[in-house]
């Protein structure tokens, strides 16, 4: 896992101005919080994706915490990607790049029909 995330690393690192040191920290926290997510998925793995709880007498199963924790990763790195000032395109497309069969501005009433 760790190869993985060194490949990712670079791979990313190779799409930033690394002489930026606010885009090269965003990456590292970026792997940080894969760091964080694959943890949760080694936990959620090895104890089940539910948890029983015990309070006394009462039994209760609830959602493992680290499914959770998981959406809360995953949200940071999602704001983190769109946050991050690729040179060589980025990984998450932005709306404005979307355009009607590659047309961009005015469009005619005939595109229409």
């Amino acid at each position: 896992m760790a190869e993985m995330l060194d490949q990712l690393k670079e791979q990313l690192l190779a799409r930033i101005d690394t002489d930026d040191l606010l885009e090269v920290d965003k990456v590292n926290r970026y792997i940080k919080l894969r760091e964080l997510d694959m943890a949760c998925n080694e936990a959620i793995e090895k104890e089940g994706a539910t948890i029983t709880i015990e309070n006394g007498s009462q039994r209760f199963i609830k959602a493992h915490p680290a499914m959770n924790e998981k959406s809360k990763l995953n949200s940071q790195m999602i704001a983190l990607e769109k946050s991050i000032n690729f040179i060589n395109g980025n990984l998450v497309p932005s709306p404005s790049s979307a355009s009607v069969e590659g047309k961009q501005g005015e469009y005619e009433p005939s595109d229409l029909i």
